[in-house]
């Protein structure tokens, strides 16, 4: 079995293919809210990552199959006054879990994250994805507190 990980070229026709079938299909699983994609989303997203320079996407191969994905973009800590990852997406396809296949994108992200000089790496994970969960407290992530008294951090939104 052959394993690949490599950054996204978004140039690329067989990077452009391979992300929207990646991201669909995370959708499409309860984790990622059961639904397809919007044709919007598949026919544009690959074009306005490209048009980002702080985004970058990782893909990942078994035996040159698509198999796993994360969208990655960069932020900035006002409190480090230094760069950030924010992991937007992380994916690994339904057939390919339990071969740490996460935890090698997870490697490669953070490689980039430290050849930028980032003070830390953010994800958002669902509460009941208890097998994702696992995967990051592993690679080293966890909840985060300011002040214990005042309890964890909490991810909330707006949809506009």
């Amino acid at each position: 079995m052959e394993i690949e990980i490599k950054r996204a070229d978004y140039t690329l026709p067989q990077h452009q293919t391979d992300i929207i079938f990646l991201l669909n299909s995370y959708a499409l699983d309860q984790m990622g809210g059961g639904k397809p994609l919007s044709s919007f989303v598949q026919k544009n997203l690959v074009a306005e990552l490209a048009a980002r320079p702080y985004a970058f996407s990782i893909l990942c191969y078994v035996d040159g199959k698509p198999a796993g994905l994360a969208n990655c973009l960069e932020g900035f800590s006002s409190f480090a006054c230094k760069p950030l990852i924010n992991i937007h997406d992380l994916a690994v396809l339904n057939e390919y879990r339990s071969m740490g296949l996460s935890q090698r994108i997870l490697k490669e992200i953070e490689s980039i994250a430290v050849s930028k000089g980032c003070c830390k790496i953010t994800l958002e994970v669902l509460e009941g994805n208890t097998t994702a969960k696992g995967a990051y407290r592993k690679f080293g992530f966890s909840g985060y507190q300011l002040d214990p008294k005042m309890g964890d951090a909490v991810f909330w939104t707006k949809g506009l």
